[in-house]
């Protein structure tokens, strides 16, 4: 009698240490022999790369990692799961809700629900909250089950719901699964936590709409978003967070410090600039012109507008028409013209204006450029999230063994930007291609391996902490995107660098080298602001509206007691200017309290009131934002002590 034996397998941890187990042993097996601390808290795995499910069975030899909550990944499988958990509720307390997609998200979950004529008030999601926990405690396992396609549309064909047959639709068959925990199924590729049970802690945020798979002219369905902890005290301590982004939101601040606004009559997404806030991004475009001027940039500017064939030709009508304002018509029945999109097609023709040798490059053209982009009204948000927006861009055109060095050299632009606005906390993503959609893409294999490793290299070289995520290239080329984190600890993409082989080809970009052969150079995109809305947005809510006192549009305000002291004030505003200290006078006829009331509002550095008192002794009386008195001084003496504070600031004069 032949005897059967197991199959055994091999797992690579990260520490490359390999264990032989039997084949079909689970992550959390394998976590349990190592600790029963860490198993349980293993929430996914990662198996060859792939996330799955942390019980999920493993057939054959595989590299292993496991995920916790102080994982992305393990966050990221809670918070689907917690959506799942949602999904349920809402069924069991609205019979007949057709659910659309349940995500997590950087911070939480949502699920896309369609309650038919019934409008959801924010008031019943207590209600909800209640039933999830309720739920939980019920401590249920998530189930995998691989399905065929024909039973997964009858499944949802029984069901009566729509929106999951319609993601069935683009599915294959093999390649389908459901996943369900207590009475809730749904058709989800995971992966998801071992049970409910490690869900602690759950809030519902808010309500907004949201179009079926973003496209408004689909059904606009209800979006509830949600958040979700392993501990109560860490959604104590996150909800605490909330309330203080909710009063340094850019949205609000900008109002109130008259930075921003916007205007039906104009246009959603287009921003206006009030004169306080015109003069924060001279000062911003000013920093970085000096710093960039060292660097051996030079300025160029082009148009608003660019013919259809310029983004035809670099492939930004491809990728971006549909999604664009549409072309702009003229007379001539065979003009067309598109708001620009990108930069950079304009300044590959800037290149072209005159031949280059290989001693001429690199070539680095600047430009504060406005683009275009048609984002979708339920997309828009303060600053963030706009639809015309200024870049920050500069394109280096340099030869194939410059790459390296010249990306190193903007690495330490971008990073001198962070330090001098007070962004000490970031990482850098290496953003690649997704290697299984590679049609999203333009240019060859070869020109995006080679700009992929410069990338790689360039970062290692500088010691900069990365990590790597696939799909989140642009279309032209790999990048590297910084992400900030502010003072609330969000993170935030500003920054980026990218390398491009393919708009030079594009555009049959030429320099000649030592043998006289033309050759092609390498281009290299970056913005350290990202875009200049964004950045401001980001900015103000970082340091909550008190910026840097060199970068404030007003450095002071000078409230006179009463209407008798308004030549003083002014006397004192004109000796102030005199050495590039800047701010207004309140002339107002209101009470000196409801003055310094408004000046604290409004986050000037120093508040300067000047009466009988201040007069006759030729000083002024000062306070600093947030209540301290600094006493009664001289002009010289304030003078002295704004150009003190200011140059301790200002790195880029050194």
């Amino acid at each position: 009698m032949q005897l059967l034996t197991t199959k055994m397998i091999n797992i690579t941890l990260p520490d490359g240490s390999i264990k032989k187990v039997k084949s079909g042993t689970s992550a959390i097996d394998i976590a349990t022999e190592i600790s029963e601390g860490l198993a349980r808290n293993v929430l996914s795995a990662s198996v060859n790369d792939e996330i799955w499910d942390a019980k999920r069975p493993i057939t054959n030899d595989a590299t292993l990692t496991l995920h916790t909550w102080h994982d992305k990944q393990g966050k990221m499988s809670f918070w689907h799961s917690s959506a799942h958990i949602m999904a349920e509720a809402l069924e069991a307390l609205y019979p007949g809700v057709k659910l659309g997609i349940g995500p997590a998200i950087n911070n939480g979950f949502y699920y896309d629900i369609d309650l038919g004529d019934r409008i959801l008030s924010s008031d019943e999601l207590p209600k909800i909250e209640q039933k999830m926990k309720e739920l939980v405690s019920r401590k249920v396992s998530f189930k995998r089950k691989d399905i065929s396609k024909k039973d997964a549309v009858s499944y949802f064909t029984d069901k009566g719901d729509e929106y999951k047959l319609e993601l069935l639709e683009e599915l294959e068959d093999g390649n389908i699964t459901f996943y369900t925990q207590g009475n809730f199924t749904d058709l989800c590729r995971g992966p998801h936590i071992p049970s409910s049970e490690k869900i602690k802690a759950i809030k519902l945020l808010n309500i907004a709409g949201a179009y079926w798979r973003g496209d408004e002219n689909r059904k606009q369905l209800t979006r509830i978003y949600g958040i979700s902890f392993p501990k109560q005290k860490e959604l104590t301590e996150y909800l605490e967070i909330l309330a203080e982004a909710k009063k340094r939101d850019h949205r609000k601040l900008g109002k109130e410090m008259g930075l921003f606004t916007f205007s039906q009559k104009v246009g959603q997404g287009l921003p206006l600039w009030l004169p306080k806030g015109a003069q924060l991004r001279e000062k911003l475009e000013t920093f970085l012109k000096k710093a960039q001027t060292k660097a051996g940039y030079l300025p160029v500017i082009t148009p608003h507008i660019g013919s259809k064939d310029l983004y035809v030709c670099s492939g930004h009508y491809e990728k971006y028409g549909e999604d664009s304002f549409q072309p702009i018509k003229t007379p001539n029945n065979d003009e067309e013209f598109l708001l620009k999109p990108m930069n950079c097609p304009h300044h590959c023709e800037v290149y072209k204006t005159k031949q280059y040798s290989y001693k001429d490059l690199p070539v680095r053209f600047a430009e504060f450029g406005t683009v275009y982009r048609y984002e979708q009204s339920g997309e828009l948000h303060g600053l963030t999230r706009v639809r015309g927006f200024t870049q920050d861009d500069a394109h280096l055109f340099v030869r194939p063994d410059q790459v390296k060095q010249e990306f190193i050299a903007v690495i330490d632009l971008v990073l001198y930007v962070f330090n001098a606005l007070g962004f000490t906390d970031y990482k850098a993503q290496v953003s690649l291609r997704d290697t299984d959609n590679k049609e999203k893409y333009i240019g060859s294999d070869e020109n995006w391996e080679k700009a992929e490793a410069a990338i790689i290299e360039a970062a290692k070289e500088k010691g900069i902490e990365t990590v790597i995520e696939y799909g989140e290239a642009a279309f032209y080329g790999p990048k590297l995107d910084f992400m900030v984190k502010d003072a609330l600890d969000r993170e935030w993409q500003l920054g980026t660098i990218q390398v491009d082989y393919t708009l030079p080809e594009r555009f049959e970009l030429e320099y000649t080298d030592a043998n006289n052969q033309k050759q092609r150079p390498v281009m290299i995109h970056r913005a350290p602001f990202g875009s200049m809305e964004r950045f401001v947005a980001v900015l103000i809510e970082h340091c909550g509206g008190n910026f840097p006192l060199w970068l404030t549009p007003d450095q002071y305000i000078i409230l006179p007691i009463s209407e008798k002291y308004h030549d003083y004030a002014e006397k004192v505003s004109q000796f102030l200017k005199k050495y590039d200290i800047c701010g207004p006078i309140d002339y107002r006829a209101e009470t000196t309290g409801r003055k310094i009331r408004d000046a604290e509002v409004s986050k000037s550095p120093y508040i300067i009131i000047v009466g009988e008192r201040e007069q006759k002794e030729e000083k002024i009386s000062v306070r600093k934002h947030g209540g301290k008195d600094l006493g009664s001084i001289s002009l010289e003496e304030f003078k002295n002590l704004i150009e003190v504070e200011i140059n301790k600031l200002i790195i880029f004069n050194n």
